[in-house]
């Protein structure tokens, strides 16, 4: 064999191996903790910067700041689209390996969970572990249905003549206030808020344990916190479609 045609059989070898190694950590427990907690601190990030980017809402400039981000986000152009290509990978990614894990874990306990007594402890076994799957699918098929409605579907025709610095886009809060007018939405997307608290009460605390992000002796610290933090959180989006259902 000539030396290039050594070079590259090795280098053939060495990224299989390398493939090898990043398949078969994917493919185990850890590796799919490690993944479940990346996607889930990257949705946690995307829930704060939606919430910030909806708190213009209370403004009482008619939606013209709320517009202005919607603008400014959408006239991004291809960029936008990379980002919501990533966001929906990162959901379907999410939930997927939550399922891989749950489904995991019912093959290895085998019994039903309700001959399993515990009262939470180091374990953090909780209404809101126990729960992780359930909320996890209807925050994951929510968020895709919620985004895709509002980028693309409701409205397109009768809100789309607002001026942003001179400029034709879509009055999206219109959308939003209108959307939040009725009932049924309101207590649907209020029932999905609830929801998203109690996964996060749990998710944060896991995330950060599957990435070796915290000493052991601060985990009743951190799940307190993450407790705190998702109720603030979710103090955040109940607000606003309240707000927006009575003030309007």
């Amino acid at each position: 064999m000539s030396g290039p045609e050594y070079l590259a059989s090795m280098e053939g070898s060495v990224h299989q191996q390398s493939r090898s190694k990043w398949s078969r950590f994917l493919s185990s427990s850890i590796g799919r903790k490690y993944l479940s907690g990346v996607t889930g601190v990257a949705l946690v990030l995307f829930l704060i910067v939606h919430l910030l980017g909806n708190l213009t809402l209370f403004l009482p400039d008619d939606g013209q700041a709320f517009n202005a981000y919607a603008y400014k986000l959408h006239s991004l152009g291809p960029l936008v689209i990379i980002l919501e290509i990533g966001l929906l990978l990162i959901i379907l990614s999410h939930a997927l390996v939550g399922v891989l894990i749950w489904i995991r874990k019912r093959q290895a306990r085998p019994e039903a969970y309700k001959k399993y007594k515990t009262v939470g402890g180091a374990s953090k076994q909780t209404f809101s572990s126990k729960s992780m799957i359930l909320t996890g699918v209807v925050m994951a098929i929510f968020l895709v249905v919620h985004v895709g409605a509002f980028r693309f579907g409701l409205g397109a025709a009768e809100y789309a003549s607002v001026s942003v610095d001179g400029h034709d886009a879509r009055d999206v809060f219109s959308l939003v206030r209108d959307a939040f007018q009725i009932e049924g939405i309101v207590i649907f997307y209020l029932a999905v808020v609830s929801l998203v608290v109690f996964h996060l009460r749990h998710g944060i605390w896991s995330a950060l344990q599957s990435l070796a992000a915290m000493r052991p002796k601060a985990s009743p610290l951190i799940y307190s916190l993450a407790f705190v933090f998702a109720v603030l959180l979710g103090l955040g989006f109940f607000a606003l479609p309240v707000y927006l259902y009575f003030a309007h």
